[in-house]
């Protein structure tokens, strides 16, 4: 995809939304996909592993902060680079400064509370304090298009895996100014060096570069839960890719300029906010009244899933 520049006045400022051209599949564009893993990460380097192994990726001569950089080559119209950095994931500011790409998919572990068995799909950046890496109030760019062709070709590897696979909302960092993804395999140390779960992962990763999705409306996804069932249906069940989501827990630090934020850091043609309507809580009226003269068309997430005709009016 490629990007122009148009201005636009809305309540949300004054600011540059990106349209978007499709590239022709003929011409010489070739999109550059670069797999990051960090060698403190055991989920990392046995994706790593298993996509060296499973996909022949080979050696290029580079190196990348001393280790050595990897290539899968059977493609005319991509160039697929396998990275491994030494520092944490969530804390490799800026690493599309140090690389040439378009697009960043970090592998890595994921941690929960209940230390559940799961996959995880996920867009960067921070609605609010930046904790783990990345900045303050600042999100990365986010491809829709990517991360639904990423959680589609997860649902697919590991459907007979007995792990949960979920979105999560948008969180954490890296820091970068490139569409980025983070892939997960969580919860526990178990999980993470389980063979066959890298499998499953470096499947994910490499159908999701190769498969091409069309005709999708692109939204930013507001409001419920952390792990967010009712945008995962979304992704599976409509014609609708998701950028970013923010959940009900940042929603009482969120104000407009989130939202535009959230615009400007989609890649595609931005088509609508969509909310989880339950999941918006005691901000519901906070978040309306924001919508309230804005040009942008708002849909709610149970309506579409109960539509049979996804041509729905705007709440």
């Amino acid at each position: 995809y490629f990007q122009k520049p148009f201005r636009l006045a809305c309540p949300f400022g004054e600011e540059v939304v990106p349209i978007i051209f499709k590239y022709c599949k003929n011409s010489r564009f070739m999109a550059r996909y670069s797999i990051i893993t960090s060698a403190k990460d055991p989920a990392g380097i046995n994706i790593r592993s298993n996509l060296i192994d499973l996909f022949k990726f080979e050696k290029t001569g580079e190196k990348f902060d001393d280790n050595d950089v990897f290539e899968y080559r059977r493609y005319k119209d991509k160039n697929i680079k396998l990275y491994l950095i030494n520092d944490e994931l969530i804390f490799s500011e800026n690493i599309d400064k140090k690389i040439e790409t378009d697009f960043l998919i970090f592998a890595s572990k994921h941690r929960s509370a209940s230390n559940a068995k799961s996959f995880a799909v996920h867009p960067i950046g921070n609605w609010s304090k930046a904790d783990f890496g990345g900045q303050e109030k600042k999100l990365c760019p986010s491809s829709a298009i990517l991360l639904k062709r990423l959680f589609l070709s997860l649902n697919d590897f590991a459907k007979d895996s007995g792990f949960e696979i979920t979105l999560e909302a948008t969180h954490h960092g890296p820091y970068t100014e490139k569409p980025s993804v983070f892939v997960e395999i969580g919860s526990t140390e178990e999980e993470w060096k389980d063979r066959k779960n890298g499998e499953i992962l470096a499947g994910t990763v490499m159908k999701g570069i190769e498969t091409e999705i069309v005709d999708q409306k692109i939204a930013v996804g507001i409001g419920g839960p952390h792990y967010c069932n009712n945008f995962n249906k979304i992704l599976l069940r409509t014609d609708i890719a998701v950028s970013h989501i923010c959940p009900k827990y940042r929603l009482e630090s969120i104000d407009a300029g989130s939202f535009r934020e959230s615009i400007l850091r989609t890649p595609e043609k931005f088509d609508f906010f969509l909310l989880d309507w339950k999941g918006l809580g005691k901000e519901k009226q906070k978040i309306m009244e924001m919508f309230e003269g804005s040009p942008f068309e708002v849909k709610r997430a149970d309506k579409v899933l109960g539509q049979k005709d996804l041509n729905i009016s705007v709440y």
